[in-house]
């Protein structure tokens, strides 16, 4: 294959539309399903972004709101895969990416793995790693943690009703969810280190949540830090004076962010910021120091999600295609099983 693409979430499904447009061949994998990141966001999800924002090489995204919910979502990025005719190995991993000698067919090797453990290695000419940046969530580092009733995961709330929730974070997956849980009959304290919500807090959401608190519908803990989480309470350390203070509880969904996995990357030996988590690459190109090695989407921001997301991530795809369709045949998938 010409273009081997490592993860199918939005921006990888738009840097294989762009390929397809161009008539470069290419394969997506993902360890999961398709936008497997859009599967986990809770089923009443409504984007913040309308839907003109977050279409894939023109193809019209129709919704019946300006902003598309969870399910349209999906729905519109099945369509733009089929459309497109897109070959994506979903439920196979990727393993390893090693270069081969000079850029031309069979530059690169991947080794993949199947739900089933059948290996397979690939070859091809390019590869672009576009695995986002929710892999692995931001953990708070305290005993307790791996309790079973803390998650950093949130779906729903009616689980939570008559329960008391601690909520950790001040973006906004801990707002929607404060205000979700009250209105099951949840008892929800949000607890955040900063004084405040963070900034970038959808806008309608602040009314609502700022009067939650005001009324004592939602308790709100700000500066404050949790540092154990027991079977039937948890410890919160006020940040300005350090004290300490228990209170009951039966659940916490600690929704402090998440970060890229750079392991695939690093051991193909593309260099990534140790501060910023950016993985070193040329933004005109989105080209990373190994040559015919490509990053895109959220990736690309490192621990930075809010810098580049779907409306902005999903021109990638024309970038890398750019550089890449001077001197380039059309090619064709090869495997190894």
């Amino acid at each position: 294959m010409d273009l081997a693409i490592v993860g199918a979430g939005p921006c990888g499904i738009g840097v294989g539309a762009a390929a397809r447009k161009a008539g470069v061949s290419a394969v997506l994998f993902d360890k999961g399903p398709l936008c497997s990141s859009l599967v986990g966001y809770p089923p009443f999800t409504t984007f913040f972004s309308t839907s003109e924002k977050l279409e894939i090489e023109g193809l019209p995204f129709v919704t019946q709101q300006n902003s598309p919910t969870r399910r349209e979502a999906l729905t519109y990025y099945r369509g733009v895969t089929r459309f497109f005719d897109l070959s994506v190995r979903q439920y196979e991993t990727v393993e390893a990416i090693e270069r081969g000698p000079g850029r031309g067919s069979g530059g690169f090797r991947l080794r993949t793995r199947r739900r089933t453990g059948a290996e397979t290695i690939w070859q091809a000419r390019a590869v672009v790693v576009v695995t986002g940046g929710f892999d692995a969530p931001n953990l708070l580092g305290v005993p307790g943690e791996d309790l079973p009733k803390v998650s950093h995961f949130y779906r729903e709330a009616h689980p939570y009703w008559d329960q008391d929730v601690v909520v950790v974070g001040g973006r906004n997956s801990a707002v929607e969810a404060s205000l979700e849980l009250f209105r099951v009959g949840a008892r929800v304290t949000l607890v955040h280190f900063g004084h405040d919500l963070d900034d970038g807090v959808k806008p309608w959401l602040l009314p609502d949540i700022r009067n939650r608190i005001k009324d004592g519908e939602v308790r709100a803990r700000w500066r404050t830090r949790v540092v154990e989480i027991l079977p039937d309470s948890v410890l919160l350390r006020d940040e300005d004076g350090g004290s300490i203070e228990a209170i009951p509880n039966d659940w916490v969904l600690a929704l402090t962010g998440w970060k890229p996995d750079h392991q695939l990357l690093l051991s193909a030996g593309v260099p990534v910021d140790p501060k910023t988590g950016v993985p070193e690459h040329d933004p005109e190109t989105m080209e990373t120091p190994v040559p015919g090695l490509f990053i895109a989407g959220v990736l690309a921001a490192g621990y930075d999600a809010n810098r580049i997301f779907i409306e902005n991530g999903r021109f990638h795809g024309g970038t890398i295609i750019g550089r890449l369709r001077p001197g380039m045949a059309q090619g064709s998938e090869t495997a190894q099983g």
